[in-house]
């Protein structure tokens, strides 16, 4: 089934397998709506990947694989295993895989959109600026209690999915495995009534370090408020975010451990802050230390921000004396609010639950020789297709993200559909739905085959053509 793919079309849909949408857009809209209001409690919040036969029953990804038989598999990977190396060409053992891909475990950072819609309320710059650190801060912990590791998108790649959110509104997330070597997943978010879109590139380097093993995690993340003027450009109010990089202790011995490192910086138009992810020391400090100060650009300080990323994170006025520790965000007390999928049945065979699905149910019962084995399959194929493209002379292109040409702009890739930060609401949800199915009921239309950067000139030149009318 996979090999029907091959060439420019690599990673896209079957032409067999798609049904064409004859609806007009205003119908795609009102299809939205309605199921907005008629389905508030229905949809995938937990994927069909996990076990459900009782509510006590362990999430496997909550399971540490300790047992002599997965000891055995990583003993089996040691040879291949040099200070430095690219993890990314290992065959890792599947015990420490999560059952989602990575393009699903983005939307991790986009579950606590009440504290973004709280930032965007806030009139004050400054502390609308505090806020966003806290949305941006309150994402990390939402991961397995065991230490796992996403599976790695294959080109092509998509995932679609929305929420209700609390205040009646939805938001929608799209996003797709634009590169291979080097893996760069792309994806969009919007909030289209509230005027919030995040825009983003993950762009992971994984190495080895002898008894750790890392994800440099490279790549940005652009938050913009489309009804804020940002007044050195007049533009949307724009917020930039990197990452924090990724290390597993105790690969080779010691119990095995996920702690974050280095620097996360979030800049603004006016503020910004370099947070630090402390890792333990051999002698002495703690596990999941952050610390930071907000300042503006002429060196000024405002707050530090301190505490643990996991548990409960600090904030503290630095403008005058005497001025105690507040608390910015207990995770403990959040709720993170997980996204919906469509069903498997309406899923093309490069969404990720689907393309993944084999794998995740033997992972979801332990049995990691089927999931060894159906990983296998989907790598194969996928370097056969690799193959068949240089033998025919053919480059990929995704379907969904073009990649940009434009030297100011901050990223990589973006949704090759425009949405006019002027558009009514109704406009940026029919975009948005027009782009990919996301919605229950939603169909492929035989325009989604056709290459990102052929379609985003398409609708440039529609564009023009009605400007001049």
């Amino acid at each position: 089934m996979l090999k029907g793919i091959s060439g420019g079309s690599s990673g896209g849909e079957n032409k067999s397998s798609q049904s064409v949408d004859s609806s007009s857009s205003s119908n795609v809209v009102t299809q939205g709506n309605q199921y907005h209001n008629n389905h508030q409690d229905s949809g995938s919040n937990s994927t069909s990947q996990e076990k459900t036969s009782g509510s006590s029953t362990l999430d496997t990804d909550d399971i540490d694989e300790t047992d002599e038989g997965g000891q055995s598999i990583l003993l089996g990977i040691i040879s291949q295993l040099k200070p430095g190396c690219d993890l990314s060409r290992i065959t890792l053992p599947t015990f420490i895989l999560e059952k989602k891909s990575m393009l699903e475990r983005i939307t991790n950072q986009l579950q606590q959109p009440d504290i973004l819609l709280d930032a965007h309320a806030e009139k004050d710059p400054l502390e609308r600026f505090v806020k966003v650190v806290k949305w941006y801060l309150s994402g990390w912990h939402i991961a397995p209690r065991a230490v796992k590791k996403p599976l790695n998108p294959v080109l092509g790649e998509y995932f679609t999915c929305y929420w209700d959110l609390p205040n009646k509104e939805q938001a929608f997330y799209i996003s797709e495995q634009t590169s291979h070597h080097p893996p760069k997943s792309a994806y969009f978010y919007m909030i289209p009534e509230s005027q919030i879109r995040v825009d983003g590139v993950v762009f992971p380097r994984s190495r080895f370090l002898g008894n750790s093993s890392a994800a440099m995690m490279e790549g940005l993340a652009v938050l913009s408020f489309l009804d804020m003027k940002d007044p050195r450009n007049s533009g949307p109010e724009k917020y930039t975010f990197t990452q924090p990089n990724v290390y597993v202790r105790g690969v080779l011995f010691g119990k095995m451990r996920i702690e974050l490192g280095d620097h996360m910086i979030i800049k603004g138009p006016t503020y910004h802050v370099d947070i630090e992810f402390k890792t333990k020391g051999f002698i002495s400090g703690t596990y999941d230390a952050i610390e930071g100060v907000i300042k503006d650009y002429k060196g000024n300080d405002y707050y530090e921000i301190s505490g643990k990323w996991n548990d409960i994170m600090y904030i503290k006025s630095l403008r005058g004396k005497g001025h105690k520790k507040q608390v910015l965000l207990d995770v403990n007390k959040t709720h993170p609010l997980k996204p919906k999928v469509r069903s498997l049945d309406e899923q093309g065979e490069y969404e990720s639950r689907k393309l993944w699905k084999k794998v995740t149910d033997a992972l979801a019962v332990r049995d990691h020789e089927v999931a060894t084995e159906e990983k296998y399959k989907i790598e194969e194929n996928q370097r056969e297709l690799a193959k068949k493209r240089i033998e025919d002379g053919v480059t990929f292109h995704p379907k969904l993200f073009r990649e940009s040409t434009n030297p100011e702009d901050e990223l990589d890739y973006y949704l090759y559909r425009c949405i006019p930060s002027t558009a009514s609401d109704e406009e940026k949800i029919k975009d948005i739905l027009e782009t990919a199915p996301i919605l229950p009921g939603q169909h492929f239309t035989e325009k989604f085959m056709i290459p990102a950067y052929k379609k985003h000139q398409l609708q440039e030149k529609l564009l023009k053509e009605s400007e001049k009318k």
